[in-house]
């Protein structure tokens, strides 16, 4: 991988197709607005899911996880919003915020899916 910026599309893109073979299914990639980015909007059976991925290759400066942080998960939740509001037929679903974390070298990535891994009522 040359750059942060490829590294992180192909993350993205690993996050994609492992969650397509858990049986989501894509609505939108790379989301966008003034507050923020979501990576991947799928459609787990009857719920909306907003999707964060996080790439590192080691801890050294601490871990995925820690990476998404409460300032972090705000800006999600207001891209979200902002994407129900834009998005009148997507205000029908319950919505859910999912992560998926990868460490490692990226020719052997250890991918860790974490199912509403935050809610709105956390803050």
């Amino acid at each position: 991988m040359e750059t942060h910026l490829k590294r992180g599309q192909w993350a993205e893109e690993l996050a994609h197709t492992y969650l397509c073979e858990q049986g989501l299914q894509p609505i939108e990639r790379n989301y966008r607005c003034k507050a923020g980015e979501i990576d991947l909007i799928m459609l787990d059976k009857v719920i909306l899911t907003f999707v964060e991925v996080r790439y590192r290759k080691n801890q050294r400066y601490g871990g995925s996880l820690e990476s998404i942080d409460a300032r972090k998960q705000e800006r999600i939740l207001i891209t979200a919003n902002h994407y129900l509001q834009s998005h009148q037929w997507a205000q029908q679903y319950t919505c859910r915020f999912d992560v998926v974390l990868m460490t490692g070298a990226t020719d052997n990535p250890k991918l860790h899916w974490i199912s509403d891994a935050f809610r709105i009522s956390d803050f």
